[in-house]
């Protein structure tokens, strides 16, 4: 059977086989889809079934079935089974096409006791436009990517990376502390659907793990000094005090981010931590009982996200106004969503 596929924003319409993803399909008629790991995992390729009927060969576990009983599918796993218009949502602004360059190292040193900043200079010939929240592939000789969320707001010509080392990482725990001022790094960009929506025109509340405060740090400096910022609280989870490696820093937004609030979680605090204890979106939870009005950003590992989606869709928060980039290593699946290093 051949089933024809509306995009209800733009009017476009496909062809999709029954034994293809709506993906595939719209990859073969030259409609473009928002995606990522094309695997189920990363959500990026979400999708709202305004009409139609789908079915998975598999459910996909970067789907909640929460999201699933509320229309959404996720388009690189789905398969149709009668004609369809979907809702693909809003693309942002417009950003350079996937683009390998080469990038040469400004510098490596030391966030955390865990985390490397890494500091790369572009051409000064590359014109790029990207979204902050998007990422890079670090290209390595043998045909391996490493993948790293930027951590800086668009239109600089250096960008900066979070990274955490993963031990016996080839590039995380040897190749990156080998770099030198000068190195020659090939990188892939830009990549990846996560970025902040100005147009849902709410409160934001960014809850974030470890290195993934990096791609909502991108998000924030964008908004520094807008005078359309709306209110922001930040959320930040880490196991100790040492691995707040911006607090400080972070500190000083509020002076630039309009009604700024800074919530640093610990979940193995020393005996001195006077600050919030836990899980970080627990403190979420207990702080604001109501989040229908709120759009909501995740960033971190996915047993966070996981439970962070359920506990906030429990307080009202809108499917509509949720977005995640889940931060998976390969030593622990063999998914990549995000992976952060591939040893």
């Amino acid at each position: 059977m051949v089933y024809q596929i509306e995009i209800a924003e733009t009017g476009e319409r496909f062809d999709a086989q029954a034994d293809e993803s709506l993906l595939q399909a719209a990859a073969s008629a030259g409609v473009a889809l928002p995606h990522d790991c094309r695997l189920g995992g990363c959500g990026a390729c979400r999708v709202k079934v305004i009409s139609g009927a789908l079915e998975y060969e598999e459910f996909p576990f970067g789907l909640s079935q929460e999201e699933a009983d509320a229309g959404f599918a996720l388009a690189c796993q789905a398969r149709a089974r009668s004609n369809m218009v979907i809702g693909a949502g809003h693309a942002g602004a417009a950003v350079s096409p996937p683009t390998v360059v080469e990038a040469r190292v400004i510098e490596v040193s030391a966030l955390g006791p865990d985390v490397r900043r890494l500091a790369i200079a572009l051409p000064q010939s590359l014109e790029l436009r990207f979204n902050p929240g998007q990422y890079v592939n670090v290209l390595l000789e043998n045909g391996a990517r490493r993948s790293f969320s930027m951590a800086s707001a668009a239109g600089v010509a250096a960008l900066d990376f979070h990274i955490k080392r993963v031990p016996g990482g080839r590039f995380t725990d040897t190749g990156l502390a080998a770099l030198r001022p000068g190195d020659r790094l090939d990188i892939e960009l830009p990549l990846g659907t996560f970025r902040f929506h100005a147009e849902d025109y709410r409160p934001l509340v960014m809850v974030a793990t470890g290195t993934g405060l990096a791609p909502v740090k991108a998000m924030l400096e964008s908004l520094m000094d807008d005078p359309d910022c709306p209110p922001v609280s930040l959320y930040w989870g880490a196991r100790s005090q040492a691995d707040l490696y911006l607090h400080d820093e972070i500190l000083q937004w509020g002076a630039r981010l309009y009604e700024f609030r800074y919530v640093p979680v610990l979940s193995r605090p020393h005996e001195g931590w006077s600050g919030r204890k836990g899980y970080v979106q627990h403190a979420v939870c207990e702080d604001l009982a109501d989040l229908s009005e709120h759009a909501v950003y995740l960033c971190g590992s996915p047993a966070m996200i996981d439970d962070a989606r359920r506990q906030f869709l429990q307080r009202g928060a809108s499917l509509d106004h949720l977005y995640a980039d889940s931060f998976t290593f390969q030593h622990e699946t063999a998914l990549r969503v995000h992976d952060r290093e591939i040893s």
